[in-house]
């Protein structure tokens, strides 16, 4: 939502200004510059990505226009569903765990859970190390390596898009600059023209400048800085699961391993320690 209003900020900023100072807008109104620059750009983003980049690339705009999942509710329910699965393990043991882990989908646990089982990547990486603490083969620093290798790939990869989005803003100004110059081109060639049409060819020129630089810094490179801050949103939760598990295999009780997982949160989406309680209360209750 509050993409759209910046944008809506700054067409109105800029276009608005140009129109109190005189200008007409409708001299900016250039299809065949717009279709030089945003073709030359969309063409030399299919040339520098593979089809499941691209495929990631749109899904990951597509997320920037809905608000975030990751709230506090969220991880409530994620650090809910880690506190049951250790209490059920300290009561009956990590053995109780196996039938959890080998087959989530049959798991009374994850069932409970639905926002949290939609999505793979965590899914996998709770029960992968579940699964390694149920074997005893690990020691609580080897996992630790682990899941930081694990962290970093994920967290890699979805910054693939933002790093597009963020190349595509870099390209664009000179994508414009090329359109200026097919402009220019096609003003040499009608100097016999008079000085009142070569105006008006060379200002239709200058707009190629002005719509690359436009879309670039308006457009590109804060939908780059927003798919950023998701893509670090997206990491979170790998990082309160690591922490919830390793504090488990240090031996601390369930309840104290959620606190854990609570304090590596961002503060805006951290629930407080009383929230937190009552929640964990309540899952005690049923």
């Amino acid at each position: 939502m509050f993409v759209i209003i910046g944008w809506v900020v700054v067409m109105g900023s800029i276009f608005g200004g140009y129109a109190m100072a005189g200008g007409h807008l409708g001299g900016l109104w250039q299809p065949l510059e717009v279709v030089m620059i945003a073709g030359g750009a969309f063409g030399a983003f299919i040339a520098a990505n593979s089809m499941p980049a691209i495929k990631h690339t749109l899904s990951s705009m597509a997320a920037c226009f809905k608000g975030s999942k990751y709230t506090k509710t969220y991880y409530l329910e994620l650090t809910g569903m880690l506190y049951e699965l250790l209490a059920k393990a300290r009561k009956e043991g990590l053995m109780a765990l196996e039938i959890d882990v080998e087959e989530p989908e049959k798991s009374t646990i994850f069932a409970k859970y639905p926002s949290l089982t939609a999505n793979p990547h965590l899914m996998d990486f709770i029960t992968d190390y579940l699964r390694m603490m149920v074997s005893g083969n690990l020691n609580a620093m080897e996992i630790e390596a682990l899941m930081d290798s694990e962290i970093e790939i994920h967290h890699h990869e979805q910054m693939h898009p933002s790093h597009a989005i963020q190349k595509l803003a870099d390209a664009t100004p000179a994508f414009g600059i090329v359109a200026a110059v097919m402009g220019v081109v096609h003003t040499m060639e009608s100097l016999h023209l008079p000085p009142s049409e070569l105006g008006v060819l060379i200002g239709h020129a200058l707009v190629g400048t002005f719509l690359g630089i436009l879309i670039s810094y308006g457009f590109f490179a804060p939908l780059s800085t927003l798919m950023e801050s998701r893509a670090g949103e997206a990491a979170k939760p790998f990082h309160v699961v690591k922490a919830v598990l390793l504090a488990s295999m240090n031996g601390y009780a369930p309840q104290t391993c959620v606190e854990f997982g609570r304090k590596v949160l961002f503060s805006g989406d951290r629930p407080s320690f009383k929230e937190m309680e009552e929640d964990i209360k309540g899952r005690k209750a049923k």
